[in-house]
């Protein structure tokens, strides 16, 4: 894949400011494409858009709260790429599973991809071009205890990435999951306590114990790693990729 085969492409990615997200925007900066940096973390932000722009890159920056519905239906947008990257994580048992949680993760993973597709999709159309790439999850094609809303979510988001390839084949739009397992991110290190607790061992175990315990591979996978199969999903090689699934998952669902 040539070091422009996105040029004079616009890319929207969603959780921009650190892990995945910052990796892949990078990734497609790399590749040519103009991004617009989308985030809630507008410092954040602006680091990265200064890095990208001392390297040559071309970025810009989306302050955006993702929480906001009513903000998100009203929106119009023009891109030709758009990465629903944005997540965060809750670990309890259903039986104490706070609803307000519940609705926050379904919020930011699922109504807001959803409405950030369907505001991008007219200018895709337009073009006869387009790609949606969602950043699922193992757990998008397999559940876990303790993550109820985090697994309905990606299975929901799933579902509408199946949708929208259906709906925009005929226009030229594909969309597809990246269906990442672990991944050295703020996220992962941020749920080692909570699954400390639920599963009632200490948080050194948690890796060995419960995040990697049926993972044939038995290492978390880089930021960078998923956001090469992100770039991939945009290139002219993954043209007749659609309404699928990129598993980057140490083997975990082959069980």
């Amino acid at each position: 894949m040539s070091e422009s085969s996105l040029s004079g492409r616009h890319a929207i990615v969603t959780g921009a400011a650190g892990g995945i997200g910052s990796a892949t925007a990078r990734k497609i900066a790399e590749q040519g494409a103009h991004v617009t940096l989308a985030d809630v973390n507008a410092e954040a932000l602006e680091q990265l858009s200064g890095e990208l722009r001392d390297a040559g890159l071309s970025a810009q920056t989306w302050t955006v709260d993702l929480t906001d519905s009513d903000a998100l239906a009203a929106l119009t947008l023009d891109a030709d790429i758009l990465v629903n990257n944005a997540g965060l994580q809750h670990i309890a048992p259903l039986h104490e599973f706070p609803p307000e949680k519940w609705q926050l993760l379904h919020q930011v993973m699922l109504t807001a991809p959803f409405l950030l597709i369907r505001a991008v999709l007219p200018s895709m159309y337009e073009r006869g071009w387009g790609r949606i790439v969602n950043l699922s999850s193992a757990h998008g094609l397999r559940a876990s205890e303790f993550k109820g809303a985090y697994v309905a979510a990606k299975h929901g988001l799933e579902g509408l990435s199946k949708t929208t390839a259906l709906e925009g084949a005929e226009h030229g739009v594909t969309s597809v999951c990246i269906n990442p397992g672990y991944v050295r991110t703020p996220l992962i290190e941020s749920q080692i306590a909570g699954q400390a607790k639920a599963h009632g061992i200490p948080e050194s175990q948690v890796l060995s114990d419960v995040m990697l315990a049926t993972q044939p591979l038995k290492r978390l996978a880089e930021p960078e790693e998923i956001a090469d199969a992100v770039a991939f999903a945009c290139s002219s090689a993954a043209t007749n990729m659609t309404g699928s699934n990129i598993v980057l998952d140490g083997g975990w669902t082959a069980r």
